[in-house]
């Protein structure tokens, strides 16, 4: 059986507001740091086979404060393109206000599987699926059946392969939440895979007002990065896992 860990990269300065995508030069903020260096800590006693990264900045950045973090059973990271962000072609580095008024943007939310992101560089969800997943099969191949590895990805990716694990369909894959520096855990055996872990930041269930309106606090996710129940609009949340690459 397999065990394969699923973390996101860290918060990066343009989280939230702009399609990064494969944009060069977007390293961790120091939210996104913290959030890296906690996730490290909770797994330093957690034996790794291998420590597997995105080749985007914001990934090896996180892949390495988890590998720095070892205690005692160090890994060397390795790299493989195919856990990079999705080819978000003429989308990337556009706001994310200004595409959500994009015709194209419904359908991202509604029928994910027939996208492809406009341009030269426009890569189809479904083709996004087909590379992550071939990765994990082959990973989990060439690590062996009692091995344990992390991968380090990104919001999209985590979803569809944690869709796939969950025998979903891409066009249901944005119900899945990923937040920055979560962790995800699927094992995989000869039968099936079993999801055991999605979104886990480490933080606490926020609490609300009788109401049910309320305030959530922050959470140990890192540098007051913390997820509100009941309070995400249909405009937040829906390419790049959610907080926009």
């Amino acid at each position: 059986m397999t065990l394969v860990l699923l973390v996101r990269h860290g918060l990066t300065a343009a989280t939230g507001t702009v399609l990064t995508g494969r944009m060069p030069g977007i390293p961790l903020d120091d939210r996104g740091r913290e959030q890296a260096r906690v996730l490290g800590a909770r797994l330093a006693g957690v034996h790794l086979d291998a420590i597997v990264t995105s080749t985007l900045e914001r990934c090896r950045e996180t892949a390495a404060a988890i590998a720095a973090a070892r205690d005692g059973n160090q890994v060397a990271v390795q790299e493989d393109e195919r856990f990079a962000e999705v080819g978000y072609g003429d989308w990337t580095g556009q706001p994310l206000k200004r595409l959500a008024k994009e015709p194209l943007w419904r359908v991202v939310q509604a029928h994910p599987s027939a996208v492809r992101f406009p341009g030269q560089n426009g890569e189809s969800l479904a083709g996004v699926q087909g590379r992550a997943v071939a990765a994990i099969r082959e990973w989990n191949s060439r690590l062996g059946p009692k091995a344990a590895y992390l991968v380090c990805s990104h919001g999209d990716v985590i979803k569809s392969i944690i869709a796939d694990s969950l025998g979903m369909h891409l066009d249901m894959f944005q119900r899945i939440q990923v937040d920055p520096c979560s962790l995800s855990v699927v094992r995989y055996t000869p039968l099936r895979p079993f999801v055991v872990r999605v979104n886990d930041t480490g933080a606490a269930v926020p609490r609300t007002d009788s109401a049910g309106g309320g305030q959530a606090g922050a959470g140990q996710a890192g540098a007051g990065q913390g997820t509100q129940l009941g309070r995400r609009g249909e405009d937040d949340a829906v390419v790049g896992g959610g907080a926009g690459g």
